[in-house]
């Protein structure tokens, strides 16, 4: 605890002394004595900092990204703080990332980097490099980002998805609403803007928060365009894409919100309404009725995992599995390992995972698993879980059973559930941290 106190003011104190620093060079070099700013700390989080200059050149990044999109900017002092507090929890999520053992190594960022070329048209990543750097962007820097987009969705997945639960009579509940929509599902597509309200906030801070909403809500109510108020006041992940929910059913969208949605129309906005979370403003962007598919492509597949953790870093889980690998093809029996070794439930069914539907499991997981021919093993697959290897035993075009609906009863809950639990984790880790703002001290950063 003493180390790291002396290390926070060591930091406050080199914010505070950055000109005098570059004077004294100067004065050294035998040149006037003159102070010349070389950088200043935005914000201080927990042992890390973020510059003035980082926090400039990321708002220069998105100012071109908004009107790329064609969305009108807010105000720069808002964007920024904005754009700030995005930091911040970046920064949150990649300390604790560092402390847990999760990572993402150059293999699977590439791979991952040529996925989005393909996506975008672009034969190779070569091409897709050069797309970027004539559209300003630094390569470099995108790839970090991309490498942090996947670290945060791992943790996600470990510290959210992994733990949540949905009952039996969340499910029921599901298939009864759908059975009174006579086989057909109502989506919405939706936006939305979310002002968090801190963990055990007292009613002076709830009533800031609620503030926040309103004036957002009175900036829409006279024509102001969402994406930018969403640029500009909510603290959602998608921010900066417009707050695009995507479309949803009415079981994905959470109940508290189902009575103001059922009374919009096409391009209404919400009033504010109050969560657990926060503070939210939705707009109904379009709705539409789509019939349930009767048939689903499903795989039968099996798999072994090796979790890491603090005390079993990455090559060191990756290395356990590529050896299990290998004695499965020398002529070991999969099952046998799987019983052995796997750090999975599933494990005592020698890693059988039955019938998986699409969406069932991790991206990661079922881009490797769709990849294989039946009888077919992968190579290690990274996920947030930990390292696999896969083989698919048999694959088939099935009916939707009672089964199978459960399932996908049980996956749109957790979608919801998985959002909601997500900014909640997202809450806390903040609230958790030391974050000190020394740009925003009296006579400091002005």
């Amino acid at each position: 605890m003493l180390q790291k106190n002396i290390t926070l003011a060591l930091l406050l104190w080199l914010a505070c002394s950055a000109s005098v620093f570059s004077a004294d060079v100067q004065k050294d070099a035998g040149s006037p004595k003159q102070a010349v700013l070389i950088d200043r700390i935005a914000a201080v989080v927990n042992d890390d900092v973020i510059t003035a200059y980082e926090l400039n050149d990321r708002l220069g990044t998105v100012e071109q990204q908004l009107k790329k999109q064609g969305t009108p900017l807010p105000a720069t002092e808002v964007l920024k703080k904005q754009i700030l507090e995005r930091m911040i929890t970046d920064m949150l999520q990649s300390q604790l990332a560092r402390e847990t053992g999760v990572r993402v190594d150059d293999a699977q960022l590439d791979k991952t980097l040529r996925r989005i070329a393909q996506e975008n048209k672009f034969p190779s990543l070569v091409e897709f490099r050069a797309r970027l750097e004539q559209d300003g962007i630094e390569y470099k820097k995108f790839r970090e980002e991309i490498r942090g987009e996947i670290i945060s969705a791992r943790l996600r997945e470990r510290e959210v998805d992994s733990k949540l639960v949905v009952s039996d009579g969340e499910v029921d509940n599901y298939l009864a609403t759908q059975a009174r929509q006579s086989g057909k599902s109502e989506e919405y597509q939706l936006a939305h803007i979310l002002v968090l309200v801190p963990e055990q906030a007292n009613s002076d801070k709830i009533q800031i928060s609620q503030q926040r909403a309103e004036q957002a809500l009175a900036q829409l109510r006279q024509g102001a365009d969402f994406a930018q108020v969403t640029a500009g006041f909510s603290d959602a992940q998608d921010a900066l894409q417009g707050g695009d929910l995507g479309w949803r059913t009415i079981d994905r969208i959470p109940s508290i919100f189902v009575a103001a949605l059922q009374k919009m129309q096409a391009g209404d906005i919400s009033p504010v309404l109050r969560s657990p979370n926060g503070f939210h403003i939705f707009k109904l962007l379009a709705q539409r009725s789509k019939n349930v598919a009767a048939i689903i492509a499903q795989t039968h597949a099996r798999h072994i995992l090796i979790k890491t953790s603090e005390l079993v870093p990455e090559n060191e889980a990756r290395s356990r599995l590529l050896e299990i690998k290998q004695r499965i093809e020398q002529g070991a029996d999969f099952a046998a390992q799987a019983k052995l070794y796997s750090e999975d439930g599933s494990a005592a069914q020698g890693g059988d995972l039955g019938w998986i539907s699409p969406g069932d499991t991790v991206s990661e997981f079922e881009e490797a698993m769709n990849a294989l021919q039946p009888g077919q093993m992968s190579g290690a697959v990274q996920s947030g879980f930990g390292w696999h290897v896969i083989q698919v035993l048999e694959r088939r075009n099935a009916d939707v059973s009672v089964e199978q609906k459960k399932q996908q009863a049980r996956m749109a809950i957790r979608s919801v559930k998985s959002d909601e639990a997500y900014q909640d984790w997202l809450r806390q880790l903040r609230d958790r941290a030391y974050v000190e703002y020394p740009l925003d001290q009296p006579g400091k950063g002005k």
